[in-house]
């Protein structure tokens, strides 16, 4: 029986600071030691390449992002919709990171990793914070750290949005938390008696904007902060503890700034997305929202047994009905169950709406893609159901003899199943044939991966598998505009020009403003001799996708065959601010300012070719014959043995060679040189003639012989 005093003891009014549980560790040390084995799972990641799902729209091909951080990229982030999507402060990391490491991979996947590092002590500082809870936090942040369904946020260089707006995300939750404790503590009665609080000097108001701010980077990050409000009031609920009878309308009225951030960046993500959702206009209410249902008790499932993860899961169309209606009734009984235990356990109801209403804007309710889920989805989500899981571990084993060991037991199997599943995992991600080829194993019916596993064949050379890959993907989706261009192209290499235009005609009946393809067909009209309507469409790729470099180099190619020089130099110039690191227009457009006389800058262009790619033997060759046209017989010569080097059946360089050692009076190494040319080309007339010249040089004074040097 309790005593009068303990009866008559008031309830509190406001939630307290929580008591910080003690450790023999300090917390930063746990904090750094949780970011250290997250990036050491992670670590291998950095040796992966780019992969061909938005990586090169994000990165490779984009000239805002490859031209490093600039005042005008800069403004441009701010300012476009690329890629349906609105997240400047996203592009601006991307701009950083080509600014510091070019395109080497390593840089870009390196960033993510040490994002999520971060972002894993960020998630263990935010919670014993709230809670006071160190051991619980903890586990709940390793977890979040090292579960496989983490591994597509990071390892995915076009993901950075996911791990950088969560990283702000959780930044505006910290600074949010230390508010909402300090306004707990002013407005307590015991704070009115005069008793001061044990805070810092931080004032409320600092806490308040802070969490504004990084709020704001987090959606200019990635739009699927929008909900970040709602997660601050479910804070409130628990474990700060701030709902109190009459004080709800005053929590909404001071998160009216942050849900008017929120409103914002949802209109500008509506109005940017709008091409994006029009993939998805195919699939009625019904079918999404029964989608949306079975999506969460996927996401569900792959949390607690996370098996058959994929890079992209084909939406199926059509659920049957007994299954939506199952998954229907799973999500409605475990929301009923957990409102009822609301009272004696408010962190598993806190748990399971921050999952399921972080969700809402990406479950499906608006279609955007043809994909039915995505693993990336759950990044900041899944912190929910962690929460609600190791909460109510500890809860359910109170009261058993031996509650510590078993839990702790088994959150370290937990873990180190997760170690070893994440490190597996993170291997399907090396490269795009490997990441493709695992996403045909864990699914059906997708056509997404056999295209993407096509483009990654093509580059490799393997064009008949790649076809074939082409072909499978059409026969699962005939009206994906993509696929055909793609296999258009892929028919192209095989020398069937005729099939290919077929192919990206029909890739442009279906999608009439898709570049890609109007930039393949003027590649396949020119092949054909159709220059006039090569140039046509270039012309219009430029317009549909002016910052696309392509088309503008394919055309100073085609107005160059048309004798408009002047205009190919003009375009070759604009491939090259585009795209810096393309060294082909560097080469032709020294090509063009030679036929303008211009050799002096034709020959800086050759160089800048090769400093981007060494190995140019066009270049090489080109710069030789102009060298070689102003007197620098040394330079040239040593070109043309660089050429012969990388490539030695080529007839032209062995004779080039073989004038310019006659002019320096090598007369023997010319003959061998013009001797080369003949054996690998005999009916070459010019070596011919220069060697016939040298032969009769004992004789008189010949014409001395000459070089090709026609670029």
């Amino acid at each position: 029986m309790r005593s009068p005093a303990t009866q008559s003891k008031p309830a509190p009014t406001i939630a307290s600071a929580p008591v910080m549980a003690q450790s023999r560790f300090p917390v930063w040390l746990m904090a750094a030691l949780l970011a250290l084995v997250t990036m050491a799972l992670y670590w291998p990641a950095t040796g992966h390449d780019f992969v061909n799902y938005d990586d090169d729209e994000y990165v490779l091909d984009n000239t805002h992002v490859t031209s490093g951080l600039t005042w005008e990229d800069a403004r441009w982030a701010f300012r476009s919709g690329y890629a349906a999507n609105w997240h400047p402060v996203t592009w601006l990391s991307h701009m950083l990171d080509c600014q510091m490491f070019g395109l080497n991979p390593w840089g870009h996947h390196l960033t993510n990793v040490l994002l999520h590092a971060l972002n894993a002590a960020l998630v263990f500082a935010l919670l014993r914070q709230m809670t006071g809870a160190t051991w619980r936090s903890l586990l709940v942040a390793a977890l979040f750290a090292v579960h496989p369904l983490r591994v597509e946020s990071v390892a995915w260089v076009a993901e950075r949005k996911d791990v950088l707006s969560a990283c702000f995300g959780l930044l505006a939750l910290v600074f949010y938390a230390r508010y909402a404790r300090q306004r707990s503590v002013v407005a307590s009665p015991e704070t009115k008696a005069g008793v001061v609080p044990a805070l810092g000097p931080r004032p409320a108001r600092l806490d308040y904007g802070l969490a504004l701010f990084f709020l704001a980077l987090g959606l200019m990050s990635k739009p699927m902060l929008v909900t970040w409000p709602l997660v601050m009031l479910l804070l409130d609920y628990w474990p700060l503890e701030r709902f109190k009878p009459g004080s709800v309308w005053r929590l909404v009225r001071e998160k009216i700034p942050f849900f008017a951030l929120a409103a914002a960046t949802s209109v500008v993500t509506f109005v940017v997305q709008g091409g994006a959702m029009t993939m998805g206009e195919n699939f009625p209410l019904g079918v999404r929202s029964g989608n949306a249902l079975i999506s969460y008790c996927r996401y569900l499932g792959k949390l607690f047994w996370p098996r058959g993860l994929g890079v992209f899961y084909p939406h199926p169309e059509h659920w049957p009905p007994a299954k939506v209606l199952l998954a229907g009734g799973v999500i409605l009984g475990i929301s009923m169950l957990l409102f009822a235990q609301r009272r004696r356990s408010p962190f598993l109801l806190m748990g399971w709406l921050w999952f399921v209403g972080m969700l809402v804007p990406v479950i499906g309710l608006v279609q955007v893609g043809d994909q039915a889920m995505a693993d990336r989805y759950t990044y900041l989500p899944s912190l929910g159901l962690l929460i609600l899981a190791i909460w109510g571990a500890y809860e359910l084993t109170q009261r058993w003899r031996y509650a510590v060991v078993a839990l702790s037991v088994a959150g370290w199997a937990a873990i180190v199943l997760c170690l070893v599943l994440t490190r597996q995992q993170l291997g399907h991600w090396k490269d795009s044939e490997t990441l493709f080829r695992h996403a045909l194993e864990v699914t059906e019916n997708n056509h997404i991966a056999h295209n993407n596993l096509g483009n990654a064949l093509e580059k490799k050379g393997q064009i008949d598998e790649a076809i074939r890959q082409f072909q499978e993907a059409l026969r699962l989706k005939p009206d994906d505009a993509l696929s055909h261009n793609n296999l258009g192209s892929a028919l192209e290499k095989k020398g069937q020009t005729d099939e290919a235009i077929s192919q990206y005609q029909e890739a442009l009946r279906l999608k009439p403003d898709l570049a890609l393809a109007h930039h393949n067909l003027g590649l396949a009209l020119a092949e054909k001799g159709r220059n006039d309507e090569a140039i046509s469409q270039y012309q219009e790729a430029i317009r549909l996708k002016p910052y696309y470099a392509d088309p503008h180099y394919n055309l100073g190619i085609a107005l160059g065959k048309k004798g408009r020089n002047d205009e190919a130099v003009s375009q070759y110039q604009e491939a090259i601010r585009l795209k810096p690191y393309y060294a082909a227009p560097h080469n032709n457009l020294g090509n063009a300012l030679v036929r303008k006389g211009q050799t002096d800058e034709a020959i800086r262009q050759y160089q800048e070719a090769l400093c981007l790619k060494p190995d140019y033997i066009e270049a090489h060759y080109n710069l030789a014959n102009v060298l070689y046209m102003k007197g620098q017989i040394d330079e040239a010569i040593r070109q043309y043995h660089e050429v012969i080097r990388l490539k030695p059946g080529g007839a032209d360089a062995h004779n080039n060679l073989g004038a310019a050692l006659f002019r320096k009076g090598r007369t023997g190494e010319a003959i061998g040189q013009f001797q080369e040319a003949l054996r690998l080309k005999p009916d070459y007339a010019q070596a011919r003639k220069n060697l016939d010249a040298v032969l009769a040089a004992k004789a008189d004074s010949p014409q001395p012989p000459s070089a090709s040097t026609n670029p």
